[in-house]
């Protein structure tokens, strides 16, 4: 019957009558820029995740950058993040002109290892990044320490992990501040571009909110120079009906995770993700890693024949991409678990939603490669 990677049609489908309403409320009131809905996903968002202020902007690559503009990260500076996630991660980092510096991650769980992050501290080094990659928050405890001890910040790459938690506490309550993406894809998705900051630090908050409308806190009065990165009001109505449903979403994932875990358990050469005990989980995406890209390929192959979504994530770690190679005097790291996961971790269709048939059909085909 085919399985969709991902069924925004049908949370539209569900939510339908109150995302109609929600947009043409604002459709009608012409507060198409910053307003009201703005105002009240912040605290809505940071009332969730437990922090004291939330700020708004364009997108999470956005977020990210704002937060190292605003902590005053710049040209050399080191921030120690994952070889493990997507692009923006390290784009944030370049684009303040300051130099990621990598650590390797955990086998089966794909995010940084904790214990390898001391090694990696230089005179140079202002701040720790870590992603909670696939919405499984990482080992924090550790990190926050180190970083304690040696006067650094931690700021979590969260945009894929709204709603998950680590020891009782939500990402994006864990450092001195997080950034969010509500790409559409996200777990909290808008209808195009959004992103959010969180954190407890009001002067850091401040200074984003600063940074993200040209610098200003009054019209037309500039004291710094900033960019333009807005969330439309439209993308804050939108996401105001879907918060309500964040945790129930989440917890359907879960299942499905949980599912996928009892049904791929006897499948040879197949790593299925690991849950740490620390935290929930919230399945952004359930990756599983082949024995080989060439194995992948095949799989994914018989997946797509058979109307089942399924994608790379990700096909090269970031410090094995070639834009490293034109920076002076980058030396490119060997990390062999990041490595270890090029072309072969894809994702397999977890959505809130679908149906136990779905799981089975898409277990079949995986089977039916692997044998």
């Amino acid at each position: 019957m085919g399985v969709p990677l991902l069924d925004l049609k049908a949370q539209y489908r569900e939510l339908k009558a109150e995302l109609d309403a929600a947009i043409t409320d604002v459709m009608s009131s012409a507060a198409f820029i910053g307003g009201p809905k703005v105002a009240e996903l912040e605290s809505a968002i940071a009332q969730y995740c437990g922090v004291e202020h939330a700020v708004s902007c364009g997108n999470g690559t956005d977020a990210l950058f704002l937060i190292m503009r605003g902590l005053g990260i710049g040209p050399g500076d080191e921030v120690i993040t994952t070889p493990f996630t997507f692009w923006a991660t390290v784009e944030c980092i370049h684009s303040v002109g300051a130099t990621p510096v990598f650590v390797d991650i955990e086998p089966g769980a794909y995010n940084m290892d904790a214990s390898l992050v001391e090694a990696a501290i230089t005179p140079r080094t202002k701040a720790i990044l870590p992603v909670h990659i696939f919405g499984q928050c990482v080992d924090m405890d550790p990190l926050r320490e180190v970083a304690e001890r040696h006067g650094l910040v931690v700021v979590e790459d969260a945009c894929q992990a709204i709603g998950a938690t680590y020891k009782g506490k939500r990402a994006g309550s864990l450092g001195h501040a997080a950034a969010f993406s509500f790409f559409p894809s996200k777990n909290l998705g808008a209808a195009g571009d959004g992103g959010m900051i969180t954190t407890d630090d009001a002067d850091l908050a401040a200074r984003c909110r600063k940074i993200a409308s040209h610098g200003t806190s009054k019209k037309y009065f500039h004291d710094a120079f900033g960019v333009n990165s807005r969330l439309d009001a439209l993308q804050a109505a939108i996401l105001l009906v879907k918060l309500p449903h964040l945790d129930r979403w989440n917890e359907l994932r879960r299942s499905a995770a949980a599912l996928y875990d009892e049904l791929l358990a006897d499948v040879p050469d197949l790593e299925i993700p690991q849950a740490r005990d620390y935290g929930q989980p919230v399945y952004h995406l359930y990756v599983v890693k082949a024995p080989s890209a060439d194995v992948a390929e095949k799989v994914m192959a018989a997946l797509k024949e058979a109307g089942i979504g399924t994608a790379l994530y990700y096909p090269l770690a970031l410090h094995e991409q070639a834009a490293f190679d034109q920076l002076q005097g980058w030396v490119r790291p060997t990390l062999p678990v990041a490595e270890s996961c090029d072309g072969r971790t894809f994702a397999l269709p977890a959505f809130p939603g679908i149906t136990r048939e779905q799981q089975q059909e898409v277990v079949d085909v995986v089977k039916a490669v692997l044998g």
